[in-house]
């Protein structure tokens, strides 16, 4: 029970950790139903236990609610200035493996228009073949950023540029392109994608991984203190069970 409620994966509370458990009684039920083999009721009631333990810990606890990597913090970040997303255009800098979580935590958001540039458009299309969504999504090169850029209201970036990407120029153009509406800009790359002197200008919110990292942290502390409460649920429902 514990490991179906993510008490003991490496990221604590990690969701997905009870798909897998889960994944994994359906392909015992499968292979016991093929092999006309009849599976043990008491073994299937302790799945069927864990399961609604693992529930219960998730209604009742907070456990599974704060961001605790830097793709999850960066658009918990972005909803929490933006409210909502759905009529939010975003750019993403980068096609590597924390862009591709990110646009999958957007997307499952109901972002309704992304877009991606990378320094190697082939590989950014191939990101929007992988992400298979309905949403549209456009691929620049980094030659077109400023004019993705000066369409953004949220600036994701994640590469692995020894450079600056994105400078102050850059941005105070692109403000001026957008009347100046709110822009939020988080970069997770290190060394750094985005010019942090873009920070001064009007409207613009700048975040770097290492605000993230803060968030991450305390949200982890948050999620300790819930595993407090999760460890007593468990303790209620195993002692259920072994008196069932």
């Amino acid at each position: 029970m514990r490991v179906a409620c993510g008490l003991d994966s490496l990221i604590l509370g990690e969701p997905q950790i009870l798909g897998q458990v889960k994944q994994a009684f359906q392909i015992t039920e499968a292979y016991y139903q093929q092999s006309k083999v009849a599976l043990s009721s008491e073994f299937s009631r302790l799945f069927q236990k864990t399961f609604s333990t693992a529930k219960r810990v998730r209604t009742e606890t907070d456990i599974g609610e704060s961001a605790v990597s830097v793709a999850y913090a960066a658009c918990s970040l972005a909803r929490q200035i933006f409210e909502s997303l759905h009529g939010v255009n975003i750019l993403l800098v980068g096609a590597g493996e924390t862009i591709e979580l990110v646009s999958r935590h957007l997307l499952r958001h109901g972002v309704k228009r992304l877009m991606i540039a990378n320094r190697t458009v082939a590989k950014a299309e191939l990101l929007v073949e992988k992400l298979a969504s309905n949403t549209p999504i456009e691929v620049f090169s980094l030659d077109q950023l400023q004019d993705a850029l000066d369409q953004a209201d949220i600036v994701i970036s994640s590469t692995g540029s020894p450079n600056v990407l994105i400078s102050q120029e850059m941005v105070s153009l692109a403000q001026k392109k957008r009347h100046y509406s709110p822009m939020l800009l988080v970069d997770i790359a290190v060394p750094r994608d985005i010019d942090e002197t873009a920070a001064k200008l009007d409207s613009v919110y700048h975040y770097t991984v290492d605000d993230l990292q803060d968030i991450i942290q305390r949200n982890l502390s948050q999620r300790e203190q819930a595993s407090k409460q999760a460890e007593g649920i468990i303790a209620q429902e195993c002692e259920d069970f072994l008196n069932g």
